[in-house]
């Protein structure tokens, strides 16, 4: 029994993403994925937009690049936003991010191998990095305390503030004038709220003086800003900006979010109709992320020569998994599952049920999918500062 191959079918029948499944099921929307492998060769940064209909395979687009982009010996952040992580606060959206950040060739997350590797010479330049070209130079402190301590536990608080579990200045204070007898002076103290935003670019320079191509952030269901109030909601759009803008240390940045979004909260909720309530300049990159947005490219449902070449490997992968011959084929199964459900997640599980009653029975009996209710952004559900407001 292929125990590999069990893994893809089971991640498949449940319908819920896998990166194991994205190394093999590239040959869909080739045309696509190319596009997008020439952009991370690019050396250009910046971010894209993606739309598409519930389970029409935007979650797996990702899995496939973040395989893409680790062959390309870049460093991959991959985070799904919900309630629990409001893209208004980028503090928090940091903090996974640095917790799901994955070197090449590696199965466990973290980045702190880097920082114990780096040569002296560039250690020097990411320290001079970190005084001279971010909004504070709180971690130019941190970093030079990191690098001259042998204290386990005060490494591995600075290791986590590092990785978004941020220490207070006064603490950074106390630590710095321990290892080196020296009063601190920040230019500016560090408030999450407004400098996170120098930790991206510190980890973005890490991995440039690394050695690795880039650093690529795949964020998912981004559709979940709708559910914010407003504040939040403009909030959201300018730290989307930030990514989405960013041409420095070779950061990419791809986002993907139903392609209702536009017509549902952009449309029905009228943002530029309040764009007058955000700070300028503000109001001015929150039109260019609307405009984004509602020009982005849509994942259109996949044909039936592409779903066929999908089952094609569903059938091999499940042939290993259960140790068995199907006495079917790919046209045959595509005949009998093109037309259980619109989406193309729908129709992969309808498929796999038939491979298991055919393995389990010999035959396949009636298949079919009821209705899929759509989920609707109208109705914001305020965040915890906003019901205190």
């Amino acid at each position: 029994m292929d125990f590999e191959s069990r893994k893809i079918i089971e991640a498949l029948r449940s319908g819920i993403p896998s990166r194991v499944i994205g190394g093999y099921f590239g040959s869909a929307r080739t045309e696509l994925l190319a596009g997008l492998s020439e952009w991370l060769d690019s050396n250009t940064g910046g971010g894209k937009i993606l739309t598409a209909s519930y389970g029409e395979g935007k979650t797996h687009l990702l899995n496939t690049v973040f395989r893409v982009a680790q062959g390309k010996n870049m460093a991959v952040s991959m985070i799904s936003l919900s309630r629990d992580i409001p893209f208004s606060n980028l503090a928090q959206i940091y903090q996974r991010i640095s917790q799901n950040t994955y070197l090449p060739k590696r199965e466990q997350s973290g980045f702190d191998s880097l920082l114990e590797k780096l040569e002296p010479g560039k250690m020097a330049e990411l320290q001079l990095f970190t005084a001279k070209d971010l909004q504070t130079d709180k971690l130019y402190y941190l970093l030079k305390a990191y690098c001259n301590t042998d204290d386990p536990e005060v490494k591995f608080s600075l290791l986590a503030d590092l990785q978004g579990d941020f220490i207070g200045n006064t603490q950074l204070k106390k630590i710095y004038k321990g290892i080196f007898a020296e009063r601190v002076t920040f230019s500016a103290n560090f408030v999450k709220s407004r400098h996170t935003w120098d930790y991206v670019l510190f980890l973005g320079r890490l991995f440039e003086l690394s050695g690795l191509h880039g650093w690529v952030i795949l964020f998912d269901e981004a559709e979940h800003i709708g559910r914010l109030g407003r504040k939040a909601r403009f909030g959201a759009y300018v730290n989307m900006s930030k990514f989405l803008n960013s041409s420095k240390h070779n950061l990419f940045s791809l986002f993907t979010m139903t392609s209702n979004y536009a017509k549902q909260v952009i449309e029905e909720k009228d943002e530029r109709g309040h764009l007058s309530e955000a700070e300028s300049p503000d109001y001015v990159l929150i039109e260019d992320v609307l405009t984004r947005i509602e020009t982005a490219p849509e994942l259109k449902p996949l044909d039936r020569f592409e779903f066929r070449e999908i089952l094609s490997k569903i059938i091999e992968f499940h042939a290993l998994a259960y140790n068995w011959k199907p006495n079917t084929n790919a046209e045959e199964l595509c005949e009998r599952a093109w037309s259980c459900g619109y989406y193309l997640r729908t129709k992969i599980r309808a498929a796999i049920e038939c491979l298991d009653q055919l393995f389990q029975y010999g035959d396949v009996g009636i298949i079919a999918a009821g209705e899929l209710e759509q989920e609707t952004y109208l109705e914001a559900i305020p965040l915890p500062d906003e019901l205190e407001a």
